[in-house]
């Protein structure tokens, strides 16, 4: 059987890519979500439980990581991300594969915040835009965020014109009406290419 087509979409914080997931979702694709992964072997009997409690202890709390824990261990110490990286990373892509392996259809996509960082292996990126003042609103609206932990996340992310140079695809979100329009169209012209 031919495997399906890998899409990874990708996308700075802000930038409209959860909502995007959710159009290919509502066109029926497959959509796995690197995220979901990372909660699920977080949570109690996830996989991650044991790597990332012998790493730091006092981040497992019954039974489960408490990533609040981890927060503030990666801001006290700088060799905590790559140790925990080097921990998560392959169980996350033993996930993924998972996933795909199951996929039935000509595409599946692989919502990867982290793309281009980690190095996931996809057939084609589609990375989702916006301008930089709507992508700052965005995030300065959510609970508990604030221009600080802005920056510190966005100083750890490959900077948006690069991922979009990088890109097979690129969809801007400011008006998420046409960006319904254009995964309809990527999802019908991907499903014929590769049926």
């Amino acid at each position: 059987m031919k495997r399906p087509y890998r899409l990874g979409l990708t996308g700075s914080i802000g930038m409209g890519k959860s909502t995007t997931a959710g159009f290919f979702r509502d066109m029926g694709a497959p959509v796995w979500d690197a995220d979901a992964a990372v909660h699920r072997l977080y949570a109690k009997g996830g996989a991650a439980v044991a790597p990332v409690g012998a790493l730091c202890p006092e981040a497992v709390i019954d039974g489960a990581v408490d990533r609040t824990v981890l927060k503030d261990w990666i801001a006290a110490d700088k060799s905590a991300l790559p140790q925990l990286e080097s921990v998560v990373h392959p169980l996350v892509a033993q996930d993924r594969e998972a996933f795909v392996a199951k996929v039935k259809g000509p595409l599946v996509v692989l919502d990867i915040p982290l793309l281009f960082e980690t190095g996931a292996q996809v057939d084609g990126v589609l990375v989702v835009t916006a301008p930089e003042a709507v992508q700052r609103a965005r995030v300065l609206s959510r609970p508990g965020m604030d221009e600080q932990q802005f920056d510190s996340i966005l100083a750890r992310q490959m900077p948006d014109a690069e991922k979009r140079a990088r890109a097979d695809f690129v969809i801007q979100t400011t008006d998420m009406d046409t960006a319904r329009d254009e995964v309809t169209k990527l999802v019908a012209r991907l499903e014929a290419e590769h049926a």
